[in-house]
């Protein structure tokens, strides 16, 4: 867009979050950086988060940081957002809702944060959802499908999902399964709290004839013996899972015991091969060595994936995981990570050159639906819903990887219907950096 020159009206734009193009570099013309709301100085923006970094639910989870920090570090060596570095705080909860508030409340009122990004969790995020909401800060981008982030923004109105909700994902597996397997008697285990409820009513829109038990685990007992016992017992020839990996090793391995051998479905949390083959190598004590046992499992899909090497997407998170991560291989975990960190990027641009938390808020719920990237579906971001990417592929997982069996379909909550999506996905931009044009509001 042209370059705004007055300075005046460079001023009365940063009040409601505009300013200049939204490129990574300086911007030209549009008058100096300021230490425009907490957390935002002249050259820097900061940003936080929480993650279990140990803790039971580490594994594979505590990988998501790391990609985040390397798509920052590389953007930063780009000259940032409107020249200001971004500096991402982020700290370990545990996977522990009491910890969660405890390193929320260091977050936003010790280190300042200017907003709360990728907090990871439902039961954790659940417990610091009001707070942030409360203090007035921005909470974007939640790692966890839970409707409560972005159903009702009367309620939260600084809160936004990122990822497709466990609701919409359950309408467009119960559709699937009614397709494409008409007859199965289908089972479910699910996480006992709002991730297995809200897959669960989605799943019943389509398929509540077909359902002849459902079975909820409480996270913590790692004894799902009766649960899959009990999903036996019903004559369930085809299981839905909608719980996390761990529970996915668990129920593998409980029913390899039972001689229990159904068709599996698992939502996309629980699904991820790689980190299920560890799990599964780890809980049998190495009696079984990798995911062999969920060869043929379906599962869905609205990320690219590593396996996926022609991917531009993966090419370019390759890229920048070569130039600026860490230690270790790129992981679908880092994936989910660097395309958090795009998204975030395209959010503080359109923000303007002199952010405010308000102003942040305002341009996510004006643009974000208009932005593209390496999700496979559009954002549903609007002033009356701050849910994240609508729709889904259905995979098949084969080895560590998985093939498409069911190309992108979105859907919404409700009763909204489930539609074919046929639009030409999004390629990366130039170095991976987005270039959002600020919402001048």
């Amino acid at each position: 867009m042209t370059a705004i020159a007055a300075a005046t009206v460079a001023s009365t734009l940063a009040a409601c979050g505009g300013g200049d193009d939204g490129s990574s570099s300086s911007a030209e013309g549009g008058g100096e950086n300021e230490a425009s709301d907490i957390g935002v100085t002249e050259d820097s923006i900061k940003l936080g988060a929480h993650y279990p970094l140990t803790g039971v639910a580490a594994p594979g989870y505590s990988e998501i940081p790391t990609g985040v920090q390397a798509y920052f570090d590389c953007l930063n060596k780009e000259g940032g957002v409107y020249g200001r570095d971004i500096e991402f705080i982020f700290k370990d909860d545990a996977y522990n809702p009491s910890q969660t508030s405890q390193v929320t409340n260091e977050l936003v009122l010790e280190e300042e944060i200017f907003a709360m990004m990728s907090g990871l969790g439902t039961p954790t995020h659940s417990a610091v959802v009001d707070f942030l909401n409360d203090e007035g800060v921005p909470d974007l981008f939640v790692s966890s499908g839970s409707l409560l982030w972005g159903e009702n923004p009367e309620e939260y109105p600084m809160s936004f999902g990122w990822q497709t909700d466990y609701l919409s994902e359950g309408k467009i597996i119960g559709e699937y399964i009614a397709n494409e397997f008409p007859d199965a008697k289908v089972g479910l285990f699910l996480q006992d709290d709002d991730f297995g409820q809200d897959g669960e009513e989605g799943i019943r829109q389509y398929l509540d004839d077909q359902i002849v038990a459902a079975e909820r685990y409480v996270p913590g007992n790692t004894n799902v013996g009766p649960q899959i016992a009990a999903l036996q017992a019903a004559g369930a020839d085809f299981v839905v899972g909608f719980n996390v990996p761990s529970y996915t090793a668990l129920s593998q391995l409980t029913a390899l015991q039972l001689g229990y051998d159904p068709q599996w479905f698992y939502s996309n949390v629980g699904s991820d091969p790689n980190l299920v083959g560890g799990l599964l190598n780890r809980f049998s004590e190495g009696k079984v060595s990798d995911a062999a046992l969920l060869d043929g499992a379906l599962t869905t899909g609205y990320l690219p994936t590593v396996d996926m090497t022609d991917n531009p997407w993966i090419q370019e998170f390759s890229r920048i995981w070569d130039e600026c991560g860490g230690e270790g291989e790129l992981s679908n975990y880092r994936v989910y990570g660097m395309s958090q960190a795009y998204t975030m990027t395209q959010a503080l641009q359109a923000a303007g050159q002199n952010p405010t938390r308000e102003g942040l808020v305002e341009a996510v719920e004006a643009v974000g639906a208009e932005w593209e990237g390496p999700v496979f579906a559009p954002f549903r971001y609007s002033e009356d819903s701050h849910l994240g990417t609508s729709g889904m592929t259905i995979e098949r997982i084969v080895g560590n990887g998985s093939e498409e069996v069911q190309p992108v379909r979105t859907t919404d909550i409700g009763d909204a219907p489930i539609e074919e999506f046929d639009k030409e996905p999004a390629t990366p931009p130039a170095n991976g950096i987005p270039d959002e044009e600020a919402y001048e509001g």
